[in-house]
């Protein structure tokens, strides 16, 4: 009797444990669901057109989200307690990938050399996954190096750890890639407990460099042209403005409630370059309106919540960190997104997260919010630990 009470305590204790978050699942799968509808509304007009069958884009981003939601269940089963041994060789492997990514067997698109080709119809983009490398590298170094402050050692450490694949990524080129280390890095280590003195000395760090980028030339034309264009609205650069002056006519004209689903006219005809992609907002806007981009922004709001919830709770400092690295690379990916199609920010060419189109973005993030989730699940001890 006693052993089947025990038994049935024990199963208690797991259920509960693995009880997910269902604010956080929610918001998921929504963003999901109606990112695949976004990216048809914005791509079947165009291929309709064209002759071709309207839902070739979408049928490939409902693979995507199918892939990324496994992906997201299974890794939000994995003890991050268990994987903090592996994120050495996780951290290598990411840069041995962009390494690889500068060789001949680097796809160049558009000037661009981000990704590798794995075949007719896929491409893996390194700079996606190496995020969810340099999260959990950051979390291994702080979780052992923290204890409510941090020595001048670790914030090197730290920085070091994001400077190999920045530099390497920069040299793709992808300047907003390399801006996500770089926030995710400040605000790693800001909770991690950095000073206010070493703070500073970050900021005026990346000031410095930022400098230097412009003073030695080593950004590409392309990347000047859009700082430039953002900075100068004259019409000698009406047409390095055009995304963005075409994005607001998008979102302005969408209105409170918006034009409806398939209604929008700069959406069905394609006005907006990329707007299943960097541009996904914009259909968002126009044909959901105000209401429709406040209930997304509003779905991104519920899950950073969660994770900074999760980094409370969680049952050790790694899993805190991988919550808090997971929340700074949503939360920067949607207000430079969102910004940019505002016209609030400078093109960057980062995608809206679980919306735009794209397969590796999408499986990158949803395994980098299933680590997060994970963090959450397991926040209770396992039997015979204590807290």
């Amino acid at each position: 009797m006693a052993v089947t009470a025990g038994h049935r305590v024990g199963r208690l204790e797991r259920r509960e444990r693995l009880r997910p978050d269902i604010f956080l699942l929610v918001s998921f799968l929504v963003l999901s669901a109606l990112g695949i509808l976004m990216v048809y509304t914005a791509t079947a007009p165009r291929l309709i057109a064209q002759g071709e069958a309207g839902d070739v884009v979408m049928r490939k981003q409902v693979v995507f989200v199918i892939i990324g939601t496994v992906v997201f269940l299974v890794s939000s089963l994995v003890d991050t307690r268990k994987l903090r041994a592996a994120t050495p060789l996780i951290y290598l492997v990411s840069l041995a990938s962009l390494i690889l990514v500068l060789t001949p067997l680097g796809d160049v698109r558009a000037g661009a050399q981000r990704w590798i080709e794995l075949g007719a119809s896929f491409q893996l983009q390194p700079s996606e996954p190496a995020k969810v490398a340099v999260i959990l590298a950051l979390a291994a170094l702080l979780a052992r190096d923290s204890d409510g402050t941090l020595h001048w050692r670790s914030v090197a450490r730290a920085i070091g750890l994001v400077v190999l694949p920045a530099v390497l990524i920069f040299r793709q080129p992808d300047l907003g890639t390399m801006l996500v280390f770089g926030f995710i890095a400040v605000a790693m280590l800001f909770a991690a407990g950095t000073s206010f003195r070493q703070m500073g000395f970050l900021v005026v760090a990346s000031i410095v460099g930022t400098v230097a980028l412009f003073q030695f030339k080593a950004l590409k034309v392309y990347q000047l042209t859009r700082l430039t264009a953002f900075l100068d609205q004259s019409s000698s650069l009406e047409n390095a403005n055009y995304n963005q002056f075409q994005s607001e006519v998008a979102i302005g004209s969408g209105g409170f409630l918006g034009k409806g689903v398939f209604n929008g006219t700069q959406t069905n005809l394609s006005f907006v370059p990329a707007q299943a992609t960097d541009f996904i907002f914009t259909a968002v806007g126009e044909q959901l309106g105000f209401i429709g981009g406040a209930l997304v922004l509003g779905l991104f709001a519920v899950i950073i919540w969660r994770l900074m919830l999760t980094a409370v709770v969680a049952h050790d400092t790694f899993g805190s960190f991988i919550a808090v690295g997971v929340a700074s690379l949503i939360a920067f990916h949607v207000f430079v997104n969102v910004g940019m199609t505002m016209s609030l920010l400078p093109v960057t060419g980062l995608p809206l997260p679980f919306l735009s189109n794209g397969g590796t973005a999408f499986v990158t993030m949803s395994l980098a919010l299933g680590l997060a989730h994970s963090a959450w699940i397991h926040r209770a001890p396992l039997p015979g630990e204590r807290r």
